[in-house]
C-alpha cells in the first residue's frame, strides 16, 4: 500500500498501516481496532481499492485480531461510500466466515447479516446470494456452518429457493447439521406458510431424529419456533408428534431441552397443552435423570400459571401436585432446591384452602430438609405464602428451621439467613420477632466469624429502620451497650461497630444520651485496636451529635487519644479531629 508516506498529514495513518503488518500481535490488534480511522483518512476510493484487498489478503492471523476485524467490518458501510458500494466488504467477510475459530466465524456472520440489510434487492441477488451459495457448498465444514445463518436475511428479498438450506440439513458433518438446526426456526419465520409446511416440516422431522443428540436438542428449539407459525390443526398433525417424541428421547440432553423450554406452552396454545403437554410434563418431572427433573421442577410455577384458566386448578391438583409431592423428597438436592425456589408460587394460584391443606405440609418437609439451600429457598420465598394464608400458620414449623439455619456449622449458611432476617421480621411483626428471633440476632454479634458479626451489625440497622428508634432503645441498645464490658476485646469492638451503624437510624437523642458515654468510657481500653476504633466511631457518630457534646465531651477524648503511644490510635484520633473540625 504505497503512497501514504508522501503526505505529512497521513504520517500517523502510515504508522497504523505499518502496524497492521507488525510482528507484535498487540500492535496489529490496536491497528485493527482503529481501522475506521485509517479508512476515514484514506478516503472512500483508496479504502475500496487498497485497504480492503490488503485486509482480504492478510486473513491469516491470531484469532483475537480476526475477531476485531470481523466486528469492525460490520460498521464499514459509510466508509466505503454507502449502500451502493457495500458489496466490496463481502470478500474479507467471506474469508473470515470460513476460518477455524468459531467466535470469529460467528462475528463475521453477524457482520454479514448486518450489511445484508444495506444491500439493495438487486445487489443482494448479484453479490450476496452467490456468496451464501459459495459458503453453502464450500469444501470445509466451517464455511457451510456459516452459511446456515445467512439464509433468513436474504431469502425474503430475493427470488430464491431453499434448496441449499435443505442440503445443509442433511450434511455429512454433524457441526453443519447442528448449525442448520439452530437456524431452522429463524428461517421458517421468513418463509411463506405453504413452503414452511412443505419444506421446513420434513427438515425439522429429520433433524429431530438425527443420530447425534447435539443436533436433536437444537431441533427442539426450532420446533417451538415453527409451532408459533402454524394453525392448530396443522400443529397437532405435523409438529406435536415430533416434539412429544423429543420429550421421551433416549438422550437426557434432548429431554432437558423440552423440560427447559419456556416458550413451548405459549406456542402450542391451551388445548394442546391440556391434551399433550400435561402428560409429557408429568413424565419429565419423573424423569430418571436428575438434570431433567431439575429443569422441569424449575418450570413448575410457570407451567401451572400458563394452564387454561377454566381447568387450571383441576389439572394442578390431579396431575401436577402428585409429581411435586414426590420431588419434595427427591434423592437429588439440586432437584429439591429447584422445586423449593418455585413451589411457594403455587399458593397464589391454588388459593388459601388448597395451600393450607396440600402445600403447607410440603413446605414444612422442605423447611426440615437436610440441604441448607432447600431450606433457604423456602424461607426467601415466604412473602407469596404470607399474602395467601398469613405467616402465623407457618410460624410453628418455620421457627425451628430458622433456628437450625442460624446455628448451622457452615458460616455461609448462617450469613445467608442473616440476610433474610429483615424480610422475615417485616412479615412476622415486632411482637413475634421480639419473642422468638431477637435473641438469635444478638447471638450473631458474638459469632466467631467476622463476616457474621459484620452482617449481624448491618442486620440490626435494617431492623431498627423497620421497627423504629423507640423499639431500638428498649430492645436492642441496652444489649449492644452491655457488650462493652465483655472480657473478649472482639466483642467490645462489635459494640463500637453496632454504634456506628445504629447512631444514624436511632437519632441524636439516643446516640447522645445512651451510646456516647459508652464510647467515651471505652477510650481507656487496654487494647489498642479498641482505642483506635473508638476514634473511628467518634468520627462516624460526630455528625449525629450536637456541637456542645462535640466540644465538651468528644474533643477532650480525641485530644487525649492523639497523644496515645500506639501509632494507629494516634493516626485515627488526628483524622477524626480533622474531619470533625475540632482542631
Amino acid at each position: 500500500m504505497a503512497g501514504a508516506e508522501g503526505d505529512d498529514s497521513l504520517y500517523p495513518i502510515a504508522v497504523l498501516i505499518d502496524e497492521l503488518r507488525n510482528e507484535d500481535v498487540q500492535l496489529r490488534l490496536n491497528s485493527i481496532k482503529k481501522l475506521s480511522t485509517i479508512a476515514l483518512a484514506l478516503g472512500v476510493e483508496r479504502t475500496q481499492t487498497e485497504l480492503l484487498p490488503f485486509l482480504t489478503d492478510t486473513i491469516y492471523d491470531e484469532d483475537e485480531v480476526l475477531l476485531a476485524l470481523a466486528e469492525q467490518l460490520g460498521g464499514f458501510t459509510v466508509l466505503v461510500g454507502g449502500p451502493e458500494f457495500v458489496n466490496c466488504l463481502l470478500p474479507p467477510l467471506e474469508s473470515l466466515a470460513t476460518v477455524e475459530e468459531t467466535v470469529v466465524r460467528d462475528k463475521a456472520v453477524e457482520s454479514l447479516r448486518k450489511i445484508s440489510q444495506e444491500h439493495s434487492p438487486v445487489d443482494l441477488e448479484v453479490h450476496f446470494v452467490p456468496l451464501v451459495k459459495r459458503l453453502a457448498s464450500g469444501d470445509w465444514f466451517t464455511s457451510r456452518t456459516s452459511a446456515c445463518g445467512l439464509f433468513s436475511v436474504c431469502y425474503p428479498r430475493v427470488s430464491n429457493d431453499a434448496l441449499h438450506f435443505r442440503t445443509l440439513c442433511s450434511d455429512d458433518t454433524p457441526m453443519v447439521r447442528r448449525a442448520a438446526a439452530s437456524k431452522l426456526g429463524e428461517f421458517a419465520k421468513v418463509l411463506e406458510l405453504d413452503y414452511a409446511k412443505s419444506d421446513i416440516i420434513p427438515l425439522f422431522t429429520a433433524l429431530a431424529s438425527d443420530e447425534q443428540d447435539s443436533v436433536r436438542l437444537l431441533a427442539v428449539e426450532a420446533g417451538v419456533s415453527i409451532a408459533t407459525l402454524l394453525p392448530q390443526e396443522d400443529l397437532e398433525a405435523l409438529v406435536m408428534p415430533t416434539l412429544l417424541q423429543a420429550a421421551e428421547d433416549k438422550s437426557w440432553r434432548v429431554r432437558y431441552m423440552v423440560a427447559d423450554s419456556t416458550e413451548l406452552q405459549k406456542a402450542v396454545g391451551p388445548e394442546i397443552t391440556k391434551t399433550d403437554l400435561v402428560p409429557a410434563f408429568q413424565n419429565l418431572l419423573k424423569d430418571c435423570e436428575a438434570e431433567v427433573r431439575t429443569a422441569a421442577a424449575n418450570k413448575v410455577k410457570v407451567f401451572c400459571e400458563n394452564l387454561p384458566e377454566d381447568s387450571r386448578e383441576t389439572i394442578i391438583m390431579t396431575h401436577i401436585l402428585p409429581c411435586v409431592k414426590e420431588l419434595v423428597s427427591d434423592t437429588n438436592q439440586h432437584v429439591k432446591s429447584a422445586l423449593a425456589s418455585v413451589i411457594m408460587g403455587l399458593s397464589t394460584i391454588l388459593g388459601k384452602d388448597n395451600t393450607v391443606e396440600h402445600l403447607l405440609p410440603l413446605f414444612l418437609v422442605q423447611l426440615k430438609d437436610e440441604c441448607p439451600e432447600v431450606r433457604l429457598n423456602i424461607i426467601s420465598n415466604l412473602d407469596c405464602v404470607n399474602e395467601v394464608i398469613g405467616i402465623r400458620q407457618l410460624s410453628q414449623s418455620l421457627l425451628p428451621a430458622i433456628v437450625e439455619l442460624a446455628e448451622d456449622a457452615k458460616w455461609r449458611v448462617r450469613l445467608a439467613i442473616i440476610e433474610y432476617m429483615p424480610l422475615l421480621a417485616g412479615q412476622l411483626g415486632v411482637e413475634f420477632f421480639d419473642e422468638k428471633l431477637n435473641s438469635l440476632c444478638m447471638a450473631w454479634l458474638i459469632d466467631h466469624v467476622f463476616a457474621i458479626r459484620e452482617a449481624a451489625t448491618c442486620n440490626l440497622m435494617k431492623l431498627v429502620e423497620k421497627f423504629g428508634a423507640e423499639w431500638a432503645q428498649n430492645t436492642i441498645v441496652p444489649k449492644v451497650l452491655g457488650m462493652a464490658n465483655d472480657s473478649n476485646y472482639l466483642h467490645r469492638m462489635t459494640t463500637l461497630f453496632c454504634i456506628n451503624a445504629l447512631s444514624e437510624v436511632c437519632g441524636q437523642e439516643i446516640t447522645t444520651k445512651h451510646m456516647l458515654p459508652v464510647v467515651l468510657k471505652m477510650s481507656t481500653d487496654q487494647v489498642a485496636n479498641v482505642r483506635f476504633n473508638v476514634a473511628r466511631c467518634l468520627q462516624k457518630i460526630g455528625p449525629v451529635l450536637d456541637s456542645s457534646a462535640l466540644q465538651a465531651e468528644v474533643k477532650p477524648v480525641l485530644e487525649k487519644l492523639a497523644t496515645d503511644q500506639d501509632m494507629d490510635v494516634k493516626y485515627f484520633a488526628l483524622e477524626a479531629i480533622s474531619v470533625l473540625a475540632l482542631a
